[in-house]
């Protein structure tokens, strides 16, 4: 992360001292010259995004749904993704499932309807396979709610950006939780690149551009990640968030 923040200031001073550089060493100079928090966060604050282009930084998610997957991927510039595979893993025997947030806090009846299904739908895959189906085409009738592991490159810029985008409250819980999760993250990592007023939604940072179809329930622009996640999805720091 370190890098990322560096990086930001360097190409940021790069485009106002070509003049000052002659050499190599000048060029090194520049790069190691020191820069203070303030600097940071007025350069990463500029409408200039590409001097946030010149790092990648590389996230693993472990555990979110198929659903998840194939919202995120929807994101393609400067964004490079890398899933598990459904036609080179078997997960015959091995499958884990996301459980909906709004199922996750239902009673115990509407739980056990959602984990039937799943599991419905991997006995499906397992005859399948047994039918010598291979494991690519019987991935057709697993569920959505089948636990994937995924991982995202991105530049900080554009992690901001599907941030923003997607922790709005017009997504799905799932994608919600699991963005606010990496924005947590690398808001821990550099509080200054990844601030509330330049990461968060867009009613946080100006106002929401979703006009009619706006949820109508503005995120308060000083909550950081974890705060948002404590307000709007309580039941996951509860101790039995994971009995199913």
């Amino acid at each position: 992360m370190k890098e990322a923040e560096k990086h930001t200031v360097f190409a940021a001073r790069l485009t106002q001292r070509g003049h000052e550089i002659h050499s190599m060493d000048d060029l090194l100079l520049l790069y190691e010259k020191a820069f203070t928090d303030t600097t940071l966060a007025n350069i990463s604050a500029l409408p200039h995004p590409t001097v946030q282009k010149f790092t990648v930084i590389t996230i693993a998610v472990v555990g979110a749904s198929r659903r998840f997957l194939a919202q995120i991927t929807r994101h393609q510039n400067e964004v490079k993704f890398m899933s598990a595979s459904l036609q080179y893993s078997n997960y015959n025997g091995a499958a884990d499932f996301a459980v909906p947030y709004e199922v996750l806090t239902a009673s115990n009846e509407v739980k056990q309807k959602y984990m039937k299904s799943c599991h419905a739908d991997m006995d499906c895959y397992a005859d399948l396979i047994q039918s010598g189906i291979s494991h690519d085409a019987a991935g057709y009738a697993t569920p959505q709610g089948l636990r994937n592991i995924l991982i995202i490159s991105a530049t900080p810029y554009q992690w901001k950006h599907m941030i923003g985008q997607r922790v709005c409250r017009r997504n799905t819980d799932e994608t919600r939780i699991v963005m606010l999760k990496i924005w947590h993250e690398l808001y821990a990592l550099s509080p200054v690149l990844f601030t509330p007023e330049q990461t968060g939604s867009f009613c946080q940072r100006n106002y929401c551009k979703e006009g009619k179809l706006s949820c109508g329930k503005t995120i308060y622009k000083l909550l950081t990640p974890s705060h948002i996640l404590r307000l709007d999805y309580p039941a996951l720091f509860k101790e039995d968030v994971n009995e199913n």
